[in-house]
Protein backbone atom coordinates (compact mmCIF):
# COMPACT_ATOMS: atom_id res chain seq x y z
CA UNK A 1 0.00 0.00 0.00
CA UNK A 2 1.17 3.11 -1.19
CA UNK A 3 0.40 6.30 1.50
CA UNK A 4 0.57 9.74 0.59
CA UNK A 5 0.46 12.63 3.09
CA UNK A 6 -1.08 16.34 1.93
CA UNK A 7 -1.10 19.52 4.13
CA UNK A 8 -3.93 22.49 3.33
CA UNK A 9 -1.60 25.04 4.12
CA UNK A 10 -4.49 27.77 3.86
CA UNK A 11 -6.54 25.67 6.32
CA UNK A 12 -2.90 24.81 9.11
CA UNK A 13 -3.76 26.89 12.29
CA UNK A 14 0.45 26.47 13.17
CA UNK A 15 -0.36 24.03 16.40
CA UNK A 16 2.66 22.14 15.85
CA UNK A 17 0.86 19.15 16.57
CA UNK A 18 1.99 17.02 13.84
CA UNK A 19 5.89 18.33 14.03
CA UNK A 20 5.48 16.60 17.52
CA UNK A 21 3.99 13.70 16.54
CA UNK A 22 5.63 13.11 13.44
CA UNK A 23 8.73 15.41 13.99
CA UNK A 24 10.50 12.79 10.72
CA UNK A 25 7.02 13.84 8.44
CA UNK A 26 6.20 17.78 9.53
CA UNK A 27 7.69 20.49 9.53
CA UNK A 28 6.86 24.28 10.20
CA UNK A 29 7.91 27.30 8.12
CA UNK A 30 9.81 30.03 10.29
CA UNK A 31 8.30 32.64 9.13
CA UNK A 32 4.61 31.71 10.19
CA UNK A 33 4.87 28.46 11.49
CA UNK A 34 2.58 26.96 8.75
CA UNK A 35 3.19 22.73 8.71
CA UNK A 36 4.36 21.40 5.56
CA UNK A 37 5.33 18.03 4.95
CA UNK A 38 8.87 16.43 4.85
CA UNK A 39 8.36 13.23 3.57
CA UNK A 40 4.74 13.69 1.07
CA UNK A 41 5.51 9.25 0.39
CA UNK A 42 6.80 7.57 4.14
CA UNK A 43 7.84 4.53 4.49
CA UNK A 44 5.27 1.61 5.64
CA UNK A 45 7.14 2.20 9.06
CA UNK A 46 5.73 5.82 9.28
CA UNK A 47 2.04 4.92 8.14
CA UNK A 48 0.85 5.01 11.86
CA UNK A 49 2.43 8.31 13.06
CA UNK A 50 1.02 10.09 9.38
CA UNK A 51 -2.14 8.46 10.30
CA UNK A 52 -1.49 9.77 14.18
CA UNK A 53 -0.78 13.37 13.07
CA UNK A 54 -4.02 13.94 10.30
CA UNK A 55 -6.26 12.98 13.70
CA UNK A 56 -4.38 15.38 16.24
CA UNK A 57 -4.46 18.17 13.51
CA UNK A 58 -6.64 20.61 15.25
CA UNK A 59 -7.56 22.24 12.19
CA UNK A 60 -8.33 19.10 9.93
CA UNK A 61 -5.62 20.44 7.37
CA UNK A 62 -3.86 16.80 7.20
CA UNK A 63 -5.31 14.74 4.48
CA UNK A 64 -3.60 10.98 4.31
CA UNK A 65 -4.23 9.41 0.82
CA UNK A 66 -4.03 5.44 0.57
CA UNK A 67 -3.53 4.05 -2.67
Amino acid sequence: MTLRISVDQAECCASSMCVLVAPDLFDQRDEDGIAYVLRPQPGPEQHAEARDAARRCPSLAITVHED
